[in-house]
């Protein structure tokens, strides 16, 4: 059986999760595609911690001695869900990332590259034909 104690801080630090995702969404340092995930956290541990069955009855289910370890056991089990969600978010950005770096490469080179044909082709126009170059026309 869980203590009261224990019970009222995982009450309490649950609805403060709750309300700092809400604030941290209402002032979008948070996006609302992170902010499901949180609030179903969230949502989860108070509705272990606050009712008797629930919790109860996984802490059995788990093995578990006491239904405190079962709480902290299941809050650790979701913050390592949301690294490897954001580990695997990460690395898709990175890709995404590497990708992009690639392309803006590519295009500052051919844009180099035809920067420099127009140079050298106005260069040998400017040659070929003296006296009728951009200055000298507008004399």
């Amino acid at each position: 059986m869980i203590t009261t104690q224990t019970r009222i801080v995982a009450i309490i630090g649950s609805v403060l999760l709750l309300f700092g995702i809400i604030e941290l969404v209402r002032r979008r340092r948070l996006k609302e595609e992170y902010s499901v995930l949180w609030v179903a956290i969230a949502v989860a541990m108070l509705v272990l911690a606050a009712s008797t069955g629930p919790l109860h009855w996984l802490t059995s289910a788990i093995g578990a001695f006491s239904e405190s370890s079962a709480l902290y056991f299941f809050g650790l089990l979701l913050a390592i869900l949301l690294l490897l969600h954001f580990s695997i978010r990460t690395s898709l950005l990175e890709r995404r990332l590497t990708a992009l770096i690639q392309e803006i490469a590519l295009l500052t080179a051919s844009r180099s590259s035809d920067g420099e044909a127009e140079f050298h082709g106005a260069e040998q126009d400017a040659a070929a034909s003296p006296g009728e170059g951009p200055i000298d026309s507008e004399r």
